[in-house]
């Protein structure tokens, strides 16, 4: 009996034609510009009342008025759509805890459960951006 050893690990050519590439650079660009607009609309709330996803006892303990708390989640989010687009490495793990902390917030409002499982399936392609970043960023 003959043990064979595996070929060695090659990265693919980090050009566009590279499908692990690929779906880096869609994930860069949507965790790019979604923390972005969802993160400029709490200051204007045109695609939703925000205020009203914050859990009262997240409230309780914020200084001020809960859209006042959304003025302060609107500038982290448009702070980590930032480094998502200019360190992705750093800001996919980023939106990632971001995503957990609004996690735990709606799991704690009866009603938007649905809400935090699709946040939750975000978590999970913030994960794989900062992966794929990692894999991509030693590659070139």
């Amino acid at each position: 009996m003959t043990s064979t050893t595996p070929a060695p690990v090659t990265r693919r050519g980090a050009g566009l034609a590279d499908p692990g590439r690929q779906a880096f650079l869609i994930l860069r660009a949507g965790f790019t510009v979604a923390p972005l607009l969802f993160g400029l609309d709490k200051f204007a709330n045109l695609l939703v009342d925000w205020p009203m996803y914050l859990a009262p006892w997240i409230n309780d303990i914020v200084p001020g008025s809960a859209q006042a708390a959304m003025y302060a989640v609107g500038v982290i989010e448009i702070v980590a759509g930032i480094v998502v687009a200019v360190a992705p490495r750093f800001g996919g793990w980023l939106v990632a805890g971001w995503l957990a902390g609004i996690i735990v917030n709606l799991l704690t409002i009866p009603g938007y459960y649905d809400i935090a499982l699709r946040d939750f399936g975000l978590l999970l392609g913030a994960v794989a951006l900062a992966r794929l970043a990692q894999y991509y960023h030693r590659a070139s």
